[in-house]
């Protein structure tokens, strides 16, 4: 496939319900791996490598994605790649399947900094880029994320401030269901901290107007090179894609109705509310 990359090397497992691991690919980084039968669903590899572009095509901090080849030989040769079931001995875990797998590039080089997917509330003054929960928020929302929004924090040595970039997108369109079951508190970040700062609709840009003009062809580009094995049936990712369309329009009704949950998250926002249009 163009554009894929192989793995060459296991590091480690990784934390999550995915059972991730984390590999070492022959342009020289590391990614975190998720492969085909992994026990969530086939399609959550779909969702990361679609959900992930239509982040980064409105400008937010998400990894680098790609394609990855893992080789049966690289498997059979590496005891780790297995999946661990439930209940079951590590002898009868089933290993990995071979073939195309979903890659996103860890956030920095193990060597070169560090990585946290938790800071306390007295250190979020030191992330330099708390605002971009506001534009994931609406990613979220977009994208029906079925799940908790997910961030890791870190920085290079020596630097003082951290960077968050939002990873995990396997729960967008309802994970394997693909379908758009929306919630105010679906696909939100745990902590109202993150959210501390806005104050309106003008905390949501550039992001939401973004995604309100985004074309057609533009929305169906990022879905271009998702490996069908992944997903099917063509005509499946196309309604898909094509519910993204019509759900464009529906972003801020979304974002509002999280602004007037129980969760309260917006304590800076105080204007009366806002009817949208």
């Amino acid at each position: 496939m163009t554009g894929s990359i192989q793995a060459v090397q296991h590091v480690r497992r990784m934390r999550g319900g995915a059972q991730s691991h984390l590999m070492r690919c022959e342009d020289g980084h590391f990614y975190v791996v998720k492969f085909q039968n992994n026990p969530q669903h086939l399609r959550v590899l779909a969702n990361e490598l679609l959900a992930t572009r239509l982040a980064e095509a409105v400008g937010l901090p998400v990894p680098v994605t790609k394609v990855v080849r893992v080789s049966d030989w690289l498997i059979s040769h590496t005891p780790e790649l297995k999946m661990q079931l439930s209940g079951s001995a590590s002898a009868s875990s089933p290993a990995c399947k071979p073939g195309f797998q979903f890659g996103a590039r860890f956030v920095v080089d193990p060597m070169e900094g560090q990585v946290f997917d938790y800071l306390p509330e007295s250190m979020l003054e030191r992330v330099r880029n708390i605002e971009d929960f506001a534009g994931m928020l609406c990613i979220d929302k977009w994208t029906c994320n079925s799940n908790g929004r997910q961030a890791v924090f870190w920085k290079k040595i020596r630097e003082r401030k951290y960077t968050a970039t939002f990873i995990d997108q396997g729960y967008c369109f309802n994970a394997g269901e693909w379908s758009f079951p929306d919630s105010p508190l679906r696909g939100v970040y745990a902590r109202n901290e993150v959210y501390r700062e806005i104050t309106g609709w003008d905390s949501f840009e550039p992001w939401l107007t973004k995604i309100e003009q985004m074309s057609t062809e533009a929305i169906g580009n990022c879905a271009e090179g998702i490996p069908p094995e992944w997903y099917g049936d063509w005509d499946e990712l196309e309604r898909l894609i094509e519910q993204l369309v019509r759900r464009r329009a529906r972003v801020r009704e979304l974002i509002a109705a999280f602004r007037t949950s129980s969760r309260e998250p917006f304590p800076k926002w105080t204007e009366a509310r806002v009817a949208v249009m």
